[in-house]
């Protein structure tokens, strides 16, 4: 899906998928969580009494003598998403199996929901358009709160985020960049989203904010002009123009795919905690401080990605400002899903394994 969202009834069929597959029987089942944070203070000073943050965990956490957690992993899903978008069996059964890469036996597995996504605190839960308007900054402070103070972790083995939360994922290196072992941003850069990635943000935000039926955010039904001309711009966002040509390889073929798509998108979608979970990305830049990434880095994009088509180059050059740098380009073959293939983890289990070797500490 262009932007990895999972919602209603997708969300629990996949959780369902995962709880009654052959190989997830033996993985511990996923525990729900939600921590609160009061008087959580936004970086353009506005502030929120109960800053409610929800998470999925899986596993459990192992301490040293000193009783510091030692395994413990954050993974960050992309913009609309949320954390069980990561129990899908196409990462879960591949990653968390017992002796998978993220053996949930041997790793205590964190899933938050963002601020505005999923079962977090969001716009559509009363405040709507007076909602504090959070970024990438805010968003990672909510997750080092939860894991800190909700979870009493003081260092993760690794954080990995895909899409948004590969973003996060620079975010959290130059925040913290003693908080973790390495990192694995999976479909990003680390650089102001401009160009084509931010005019079709622009067209989806525009969208909703000209449509009359918006109606300044207090709209009493969900702008349906606003939210068609968004689920085109996300069907673009995460199109693969090879798998979609084999998945879809006649004009009826294409047609049905859309209309299913978009049906789907609108009987999910709210406006309001649309048009806040894009607008996160307004002053994301983390450019200018590469080089304070203390952790051993490991970047993978699809040569098939929309977003961050790789002709651009600037993974190639920015990848050198890092001290501890890899990127790694995947190419389009069949098993890719352009921007999406981030969650598709039989691509790149590989990449994460070397990384987790490569970062192992002295017993």
């Amino acid at each position: 899906m262009p932007l990895t969202r999972i919602r209603g009834l997708a969300a629990m069929l996949s959780a369902l998928a995962f709880a009654t597959s052959a190989h997830a029987q033996s993985v511990p089942a996923p525990q729900e969580g939600e921590y609160t944070v009061a008087d959580f203070k936004f970086h353009d000073g506005a502030t929120l009494p109960a800053l409610k943050l929800h998470y999925t965990t899986l596993g459990t956490p192992q301490r040293d003598a000193k009783g510091h957690v030692t395994n413990a992993v954050l993974v960050l899903h992309g913009t609309g998403g949320d954390g069980h978008q990561f129990l899908r069996p196409q990462f879960a059964d591949v990653l968390y199996v017992p002796g998978g890469v993220l053996d949930a036996s041997k790793y205590f597995i964190i899933l938050p929901d963002g601020i505005g996504h999923g079962k977090s605190s969001r716009p559509s839960e009363g405040l709507h358009a007076r909602f504090p308007q959070y970024n990438y900054d805010d968003m990672v402070a909510a997750q080092y709160a939860l894991v800190s103070k909700g979870l009493n972790i003081d260092h993760l083995r690794l954080v990995m985020g895909t899409s948004m939360g590969c973003m996060h994922a620079f975010v959290w290196g130059e925040t913290y960049p003693d908080f973790m072992d390495a990192l694995m941003p999976l479909a990003c850069a680390p650089v102001q989203i401009a160009g084509r990635n931010r005019m079709w943000r622009k067209m989806l935000m525009d969208a909703i904010t000209n449509d009359p039926a918006w109606m300044g955010g207090e709209y009493k039904s969900e702008p349906q002009l606003a939210l068609r001309a968004a689920t085109d711009m996300l069907v673009l966002a995460g199109s693969a123009p090879l798998a979609m040509q084999k998945g879809e390889p006649t004009r009826d073929a294409a047609d049905k795919f859309l209309d299913e798509y978009t049906a789907k998108e609108l009987a999910t979608l709210d406006a309001n905690d649309l048009l806040y979970q894009v607008n996160a990305s307004r002053d994301y830049d983390p450019s200018a401080k590469l080089e304070s990434i203390k952790a051993p880095v490991l970047w993978i994009n699809s040569a098939d990605d929309f977003i961050n088509p790789p002709e651009l180059g600037i993974a190639e050059r920015d990848v050198k400002r890092l001290k501890q740098g890899r990127f790694v380009l995947i190419p389009i073959s069949d098993q890719t899903h352009g921007h999406g293939t981030h969650t598709w983890a039989v691509v790149w289990q590989s990449y994460l394994a070397e990384l987790l070797r490569g970062t192992e500490r002295p017993h």
